[in-house]
């Protein structure tokens, strides 16, 4: 009986620690920004908030660079083409906790991207929504969002 009373503290222990963990999360969660916006709680990565703010820009990689891999060079090719509209674009990957990088144009100025699924499917993403009009900061909520994980990977065809 008593084996049994103890676990059963214990249990009741956990019970008490895990639904004060959920609260002060919800709690956490809700005062959150991104949370307010209708976002994820998630942390965004670094950005810069307009083309002034990014600029000087980072001397980008030439994409004949990466001449023997199409959609590397591609992606490399866009960076090059829009490279203020990646700028206000945060990176995924966790290039700004490792790297240092301010923002998805930083990993342009290194092979980073060239190894990288997330640098290369969010910038065929903000490529294809800049092609349809939208501003770097509607990309921008469509990146948060992760609609990058739907991009069609584009060779330049």
């Amino acid at each position: 009986m008593r084996q049994s009373i103890g676990q059963v503290a214990v249990l009741a222990l956990a019970l008490s620690v895990s639904s004060a963990i959920r609260v002060t999360s919800a709690q956490q969660d809700a005062k959150s920004p991104d949370h307010a916006a209708g976002q994820s709680a998630q942390t965004v990565p670094p950005y810069h908030k307009s083309a002034e703010d990014a600029k000087p820009l980072p001397k980008l990689l030439p994409a004949s660079d990466f001449s023997d891999r199409p959609l590397v060079a591609r992606a490399y090719q866009i960076a090059n083409e829009i490279p203020l509209v990646l700028a206000q674009q945060p990176c995924y990957c966790g290039c700004d906790k490792a790297f240092g990088h301010t923002s998805l144009l930083d990993c342009f100025a290194q092979s980073h991207t060239a190894g990288c699924g997330i640098c290369m499917g969010e910038t065929f993403f903000a490529d294809q929504m800049t092609k349809q009009g939208k501003t770097p900061a509607e990309i921008r909520d469509g990146i948060i969002r992760g609609d990058w994980k739907k991009a069609k990977a584009d060779a330049g065809n």
